[in-house]
């Protein structure tokens, strides 16, 4: 587990993360350039990853390395938020908080895996002309023998 200990950030007030992570989940080689700030009751992380992981693209189903570099800023805090928690909390801007619930170690690893899954792209696909040689053309389309059939339909309206 690639962790940062709590106490370290306390008594530095800053710590600084520079390492390439190897993510085994999703086969990622990630650089990852961190500081750990101590803000009293809460810590900051902020700073940059990047790096690239394999994806299989969605139209064509070949194998392509996804490039990505992405910033992070996400704070921690180190004791319960609340006693107890309700069922559903509404977060608004700016309470974005993970709750360390008195933990003594920041788990590095964790956070690049998820930071990685969000620089993921929603449809995947190799290139901007992926798979184009199978998609028809504008002018295949007109000529296309198979669409006559459209041609000759008559559209009877009733009144």
């Amino acid at each position: 587990m690639l962790s940062i200990s709590v106490t370290e950030i306390e008594q530095k007030q800053k710590v600084n993360f520079d390492e390439n992570v190897k993510i085994d989940e999703l086969q990622a080689d990630v650089s990852a350039k961190l500081c750990f700030e101590n803000l009293g009751e809460f810590i900051k992380v902020s700073g940059n990853i990047k790096g690239s992981l394999p994806l299989t693209c969605d139209r064509c189903l070949s194998e392509y390395n996804f490039d990505f570099n992405s910033d992070i800023e996400e704070i921690y805090a180190k004791n319960s938020l609340y006693d107890e928690y309700k069922p559903e909390t509404e977060l608004k801007e700016g309470q974005f908080i993970t709750d360390l619930e008195g933990k003594k170690e920041i788990d590095v690893y964790d956070l690049l895996y998820q930071s990685v899954i969000l620089t993921l792209p929603n449809k995947k696909v190799c290139g901007i002309n992926c798979n184009m040689e199978h998609f028809m053309s504008e002018d295949e389309l007109k000529t296309d023998t198979r669409m006559d059939v459209f041609k000759n339909i008559e559209i009877s309206r009733k009144q």
